[in-house]
């Protein structure tokens, strides 16, 4: 897979910047911090996550693999690569500690996290802390993917009528309280009922799982927003190509994102599969 070059890159971006490390997780977001990085003439290495991140995407860029219980090694290759700002970019699973086989530094870090551990906002942003203890500078993505955050208004011509924006309604108010349970940060809403929250599936398997759940009669509306209260460095909530898809095949009739907290990758396209099949995106 090829990623094209970064299209939109923050101004406030110089060849002067410290060089950045980008600890990679799934998707693409990791690969679209490294074409900014290439346009905007900085210095970038790629900490690739085994078993999440994309080898395709590392091929051809400076970059190393570690193991995510690998976390002391990790901090080693990023000094050693001169890195002093760091973001968290891409997917990843939540393993257990079994699947994880700490080594000393991850071990040290899950003693003091404690309860923390239990919440996924809570973990990312300890995890945050600790990685500034060690002399590392946390970015968010959006810091330097800024123009790829959501917008408000419509994307392309399609509106949503009066019973897609109650559910619409419905849907932001479901995901706020969700957020505060620190749960997900996506809904599926249909004809006022909430079909479906995400869980650890993500997004896509929650559009998947709801689809046998769809009433007859106008289809649901997928509402994606940041948790009250996120850290804003890590894990914005992300929509794409990939997305609209999976919402067109299962009969969504619309998906509504917050402005300004939700990335849109693959914008043209996305834009350009919606209206063929009648879907709307909106930025609330």
């Amino acid at each position: 897979m090829v990623i094209p070059a970064a299209r939109f890159v923050s101004p406030e971006r110089s060849k002067a910047a410290p060089k950045l490390g980008i600890i990679a997780g799934g998707g693409t977001l990791p690969a679209l911090l490294a074409c900014a990085c290439v346009e905007n003439g900085r210095e970038y290495f790629l900490l690739a996550i085994e078993g999440f991140a994309d080898p395709a995407l590392m091929e051809g860029r400076p970059h190393a693999w570690f193991r995510l219980g690998e976390a002391g090694k990790g901090i080693k290759l990023l000094r050693e690569q001169g890195v002093e700002d760091l973001v968290l970019a891409g997917g990843v699973r939540r393993p257990s500690l079994k699947e994880l086989r700490p080594d000393l530094w991850a071990m040290g870090f899950f003693a003091k996290l404690g309860k923390a551990w239990v919440g996924d906002d809570s973990l990312l942003s300890a995890l945050i802390g600790a990685l500034e203890t060690e002399g590392f500078r946390v970015v968010g993505a959006d810091s330097i993917l800024a123009d790829y955050l959501a917008v408000s208004g419509p994307y392309g011509t399609i509106l949503p009528d009066d019973v897609a924006q109650r559910d619409m309604d419905r849907g932001f108010a479901a995901v706020r309280r969700l957020g505060e349970l620190d749960i997900g940060q996506a809904v599926i809403v249909q004809q006022g009922i909430v079909l479906g929250v995400e869980g650890a599936e993500g997004t896509d398997g929650l559009i998947r799982r709801c689809a046998g759940l769809r009433r007859d009669g106008p289809g649901g509306v997928l509402v994606k927003a940041r948790k009250p209260g996120q850290e804003q460095r890590a894990d914005l909530p992300t929509i794409g190509k990939a997305t609209v898809e999976t919402a067109i095949d299962s009969g969504l009739r619309g998906i509504a994102i917050e402005a300004g907290g939700v990335f849109v990758f693959d914008r043209d396209e996305a834009i350009r599969l919606a209206s063929q099949a009648g879907l709307f995106i909106i930025g609330v």
